[in-house]
């Protein structure tokens, strides 16, 4: 049985989502929006979202190790919107996470990783921020964006320590599988 990731709100309202956000995210998920279309994707996935984070958010990019893996991500997202990704093209991701909300053109794991990124804000008494929605995507390790992650190279576990809350040592149990994996 799957589970929801740990800081996952209960109550969020698909409509919700997008009036939580802030201007600079809103403007993420409209790039990746775009850029899940001309894919030719249904729905807004996981590797879209984290293309448009990577391109767009500085704190993002900071995350991780050095210059070189930013390099090595965004190659790998490029390949995917030129033909790496083909064999997602016109699926469905489902990685396992269970949204507890549903919305048209989302993809389970991405709206699940948005909840999640909600749900630390709203610990924190925030808005979400890129970052959030980074610990989000890595914190579901079967999704496809963490699947580019690792073909860059990125310990997604370090990844994790790098988005830890301040004092907290981990990012809300990212230490540990947030979702059963189906390896």
């Amino acid at each position: 049985m799957h589970s929801s990731p740990p800081g996952a709100p209960r109550t969020t309202a698909p409509a919700d989502i997008d009036t939580r956000l802030t201007a600079e995210l809103s403007s993420v998920v409209a790039g990746a929006r775009r850029r899940a279309l001309r894919d030719g994707d249904r729905q807004l996935d996981t590797a879209h979202l984290l293309h448009s984070l990577m391109e767009s958010d500085p704190a993002v990019r900071a995350a991780f190790d050095d210059g070189p893996q930013v390099a090595r991500v965004l190659g790998y997202l490029v390949q995917r919107s030129i033909g790496y990704g083909l064999r997602w093209q016109g699926s469905v991701e489902d990685s396992g996470a269970v949204p507890l909300a549903s919305q048209p053109g989302w993809s389970p794991s991405t709206l699940a990783a948005v909840e999640y990124a909600l749900g630390l804000a709203d610990g924190r008494g925030e808005r979400v921020t890129g970052r959030d929605v980074l610990a989000g995507l890595a914190a579901d390790r079967d999704c496809r964006a963490v699947q580019v992650l690792r073909h860059a190279g990125v310990d997604t576990a370090t990844l994790a320590e790098r988005l830890a809350e301040p004092g907290s040592g981990t990012l809300r149990g990212l230490g540990e599988p947030a979702w059963p994996s189906s390896a």
